[in-house]
């Protein structure tokens, strides 16, 4: 599964506004409710909180990979949201989070989950990436990054 064929341009963020990570985790569903009929942001958000707490899904270097599993939704989507000032996610390094890349999939869907986790977490292991996703100007430029990344990949 390739990254550009579960985000969309119109499911990124490329400022949260949110400082801490519950809020960042609602800023993010609320926005991806906003964009995907269907889907219920409370239950959504439940759902993500609800796998946060079994762990952190601050995966270091900055990246965030928070995920869950909802009713209601065909086929798995990702919603990317940067902060340049960093959110305490309690990630695995001690290290804020800059980049998050939130997995919704639906509940009868791991397979999918776990291929998109997995690309994500491939693609987010090189350092140049990470630095021209933080770097960029714009939502079309942070789409054209990681699109770029994915085809190589």
């Amino acid at each position: 599964m390739r990254l550009s064929d579960v985000l969309t341009e119109d499911n990124i963020i490329a400022e949260l506004k949110a400082r801490e990570k519950g809020a960042v985790l609602d800023e993010m569903v609320t926005g991806l409710a906003a964009r995907m009929s269907g889907l219920d942001a409370a239950k959504t958000l439940e759902a993500v909180l609800d796998r946060e707490r079994l762990g952190t899904t601050g995966i270091g270097h900055g990246v965030a990979v928070p995920h869950g599993k909802c009713k209601g939704i065909a086929g798995v989507k990702v919603f990317f949201g940067r902060s340049r000032n960093g959110v305490d996610f309690n990630s695995l390094d001690r290290e804020p989070v800059y980049l998050v890349f939130l997995i919704i999939a639906p509940e009868g869907a791991p397979a999918a989950h776990l291929k998109a986790l997995a690309g994500i977490s491939h693609l987010l292991k090189s350092h140049d990436l990470r630095q021209s996703l933080l770097k960029a100007e714009s939502v079309g430029e942070i789409y054209r990054i990681i699109a770029e990344a994915d085809r190589r990949a």
